[in-house]
């Protein structure tokens, strides 16, 4: 990891395989529309890396003057765990939620937000029916316990949404540690909340727990399988219930959780949404974020344009 004084405004993408996402090629065209002049830079760190790396990235962050931000996935809670004492500033999502997905710089103070809460409820409300909950009482099963799938459980949990939550949600995660964390999380925000947390080192196990989810449901990969490391948190020899959604938050890689759900689409009557969409949210939120810009939906609206034009 090479860290080296920015000589213009830049921007930076803190992940694991920087350079194989599309806000490389989609930055400066985003950048150009909304009249920031800033690079780029990708910083790559391998998964759960030591605490002193994340620590390195964030003081090269706070110090360096034209270095004015970042996005952060993959890395969110280790890097909160690691660094969240060098910040003048947490957004209440950061602190509640343990997580930092945007860092930023504003009237002098370095800044940190969770902005997964947010961006995972503008993806959903994309695909997923008005009242769809309220109509059908569909579960809700997420593979994963990191910081997408904290922010998908709490969007669905919130006590607003009144009767219109899932009647039940499982997660699974390969380790104890971040399913006793997610719960501890999840408590605050809904203690009364229907939801089970399980453990599955393998795909069997999710397998196992998949066959037990209703009709009109809805299924995520919230691992990072298939993106940042190959694979599925399923086997091939997996079943996706009838008359569900299902939702791989993943846009790139070798996407086998999508394929495998792909491959059952018309039999068992799948709508299946990549993570595209959550991709734009994502990205699109953070950079308003350091660089102020106000995202109205024109705005928005025209962002997906150029996206869309860039993937197609």
């Amino acid at each position: 990891m090479k860290l080296v004084k920015a000589e213009k405004p830049t921007f930076y993408f803190i992940g694991v395989t920087t350079q194989q996402s599309s806000i490389m090629k989609l930055f400066p065209l985003w950048a150009k529309e909304m009249g920031i002049d800033a690079d780029i830079k990708g910083i790559d760190i391998p998964i759960h890396a030591d605490k002193t790396e994340y620590q390195q990235v964030t003081r090269f962050l706070k110090d360096d003057e034209l270095s004015l931000g970042a996005l952060v996935t993959t890395h969110k809670i280790d890097l909160y765990e690691a660094a969240s004492h060098h910040f003048d500033y947490l957004d209440p999502y950061a602190v509640n939620f343990h997580e930092l997905s945007c860092i930023s710089k504003k009237d002098g103070q370095f800044r940190g937000f969770a902005k997964d809460p947010i961006t995972s409820g503008l993806s959903l409300e994309a695909f997923i029916p008005e009242n769809y909950w309220k109509e059908y009482r569909g579960e809700v099963f997420i593979m994963g316990a990191g910081g997408s799938a904290i922010a998908i459980a709490a969007y669905l949990l919130n006590s607003e949404n009144g009767e219109n939550i899932p009647s039940k949600i499982y997660v699974s995660n390969r380790s104890q540690p971040r399913l006793d964390s997610m719960k501890d999380i999840i408590n605050k925000i809904n203690p009364d909340a229907n939801i089970e947390y399980l453990l599955a080192q393998t795909a069997e196990d999710n397998d196992k727990i998949l066959a037990k989810v209703k009709e009109h449901s809805l299924i995520v990969n919230a691992t990072g399988l298939g993106k940042d490391r190959p694979g599925s948190p399923l086997s091939n020899g997996c079943q996706f219930p009838k008359n569900n959604f299902v939702w791989e938050l993943n846009y790139r890689g070798d996407l086998l959780f999508l394929h495998q759900a792909n491959e059952q689409r018309n039999e068992m009557r799948l709508h299946v949404e990549d993570g595209w969409i959550y991709f734009i949210h994502g990205w699109s939120q953070v950079i308003a974020e350091v660089f102020q810009i106000n995202l109205d939906e024109n705005k928005f609206n025209r962002l997906v344009q150029i996206a869309n034009s860039l993937r197609n």
